[in-house]
Parts: C-alpha cells; structure tokens; sequence
C-alpha cells in the first residue's frame, strides 16, 4: 500500500495515537513513528524524567526537532505526543505536507483514559478532573485545525482504522 504522503495522528494524551497508528502500519505495511517512543530512545529518559530533569522547553525542544524530521519521511505512519501539534511550526509542516487527523473522544473518556493509566504524563500530573477538562477544551481548538476529524466514541479500533483508510481512499 502507498501513502501519497505521510499520516500524522492527533489528539489528546490516552486518545489511541499509537496503538492506531501501530495497528494501521501493520495493516498497511506502512512504517510507523511514535514521537514519544523516539523521544525516550534518544534522550534513554522517560518523558516524565525529561520533563522533571531538564524541564518542558527541552522536552519541546526535542519533540519539534523529531516530529520535522519526521514529517520530512515518506511513506510514513506518525502518532504525534499530544502536546507537539500545539506548536505552529510544526502544525504547519504537518498540514502542508502530510494528511493529518485528529483522533477526537469526548472529555470524560479521555481523562477516565489518563486517570486510569499506570504512567502519568507530565502535562496532567498535578491535574484534577476539572482541570482536565480545560486542557482538553483549549488543546481541541487546535486540534480542529488538523484536515480530518474522527470521532472515535463508540467505535472500535477496527472501525476506527477502516474510517482512517476509507477518508485516505486507500
């Protein structure tokens, strides 16, 4: 199967980026990227870590510099962090040069997703639910600006997946 160009996933933490983008990559025979995942290899430090050590402006430092690389591949499946498509640059790149869309759940599956995850990430450590719910709502206007949008709730991995490759006409 072939890409005309690459896919970006987006969307909150816990939206299923990865596991999508993981799934859709096998299923298509289409290499995948995991922003994060990349970021832990080359850093050897766990987001959390980086965040804690070195601070979020390295953290974002590095996920800019990954993901443009990234969006420069061809043929290529990429989950970005959840935070990544929040800056311009890269938002622009992504929406120039790749398709890019947006995996949207409502609120309260999301952070009953972050609430139930054994790792916490950074941006919703200190968080409570409410809290929670503001970032979502600021993070989704951008969001917004992907080229497609799909709304996950109550569909299945599968479906999701079918959804990603019929919006593609691949």
């Amino acid at each position: 199967m072939k890409l005309n160009k690459n896919l970006i996933l987006i969307g909150m933490m816990a939206s299923g980026k990865s596991t999508i983008g993981r799934l859709l990559g096998k299923r298509l025979n289409i290499k995948f990227f995991d922003t994060d995942f990349i970021i832990e290899k080359k850093s050897k430090m766990k987001i959390t870590e980086i965040f804690e050590k070195k601070g979020e402006n390295k953290f974002r430092n590095l996920e800019k510099k990954i993901a443009l690389n990234l969006i420069n591949n061809k043929q290529s499946i990429i989950s970005l962090g959840g935070g990544a498509y929040l800056n311009k640059k890269i938002r622009d790149a992504a929406n120039k040069k790749c398709n890019t869309i947006w995996l949207n759940w409502n609120s309260k599956t999301i952070i009953d997703r972050i609430n139930k995850k054994k790792i916490k990430r950074p941006v919703a450590l200190n968080l409570n639910d409410n809290e929670l719910k503001n970032l979502i709502i600021n993070r989704s206007k951008l969001y917004s600006k992907a080229q497609y949008k799909i709304n996950c709730e109550n569909m299945t991995k599968t479906e999701i997946i079918e959804k990603i490759i019929k919006i593609l006409n691949l």
